[in-house]
């Protein structure tokens, strides 16, 4: 077993989970694809390649428990679709994400710069922030790269 698995099953155990080859599969697919954010379909499409038994139900409800108990995080990048990321715990989980209106490339902005800024807030408000999702919007330079030169 893939030790970077161990301690999600982990939490899954403390909770009251069982380990199931379904869930073992799921989450190697989001360790296998943590830099990505995949959605249900993403996921589910990957797992069929080997296990075609797993149904889009299995998966959707295995995303949500995940969610539940932190394992993942849910993401909306504005367009219908919930996508997913592994809590590498890593990090607060305060970064941003860059996304192409022209492809709808999705990157992650590891530099947090609204910290300062959420300490004024939790001082002025008299509130605990526990997370914040910023989404920038534009186009990437993959697609700014072919625009121009469509024009050259």
């Amino acid at each position: 077993m893939d030790k970077g698995i161990e301690k999600y099953l982990y939490t899954l155990q403390q909770r009251g989970y069982k380990s199931t080859n379904q869930r073992e599969e799921i989450l190697n697919i989001l360790l296998d694809n943590k830099n990505e954010h995949l959605s249900c379909e993403d996921v589910h499409k990957i797992i069929s390649m080997n296990d075609k038994e797993v149904g889009i139900a299995t998966v959707y409800r295995t995303l949500q428990l995940f969610e539940k108990l932190g394992i993942v995080y849910k993401i909306n990048f504005d367009d219908g679709v919930a996508r997913y990321e592994l809590n590498t715990e890593t990090e607060n989980h305060h970064h941003h994400h860059l996304i192409c209106t022209e492809c709808g490339k999705v990157t992650e902005v590891k530099l947090d710069l609204l910290e300062s800024l959420e300490k004024e807030i939790e001082i002025e408000e008299d509130f605990i922030i526990s997370d914040h999702d910023v989404k920038f919007y534009g186009i990437c330079k993959e697609c700014k790269d072919n625009y121009r030169k469509k024009w050259e």
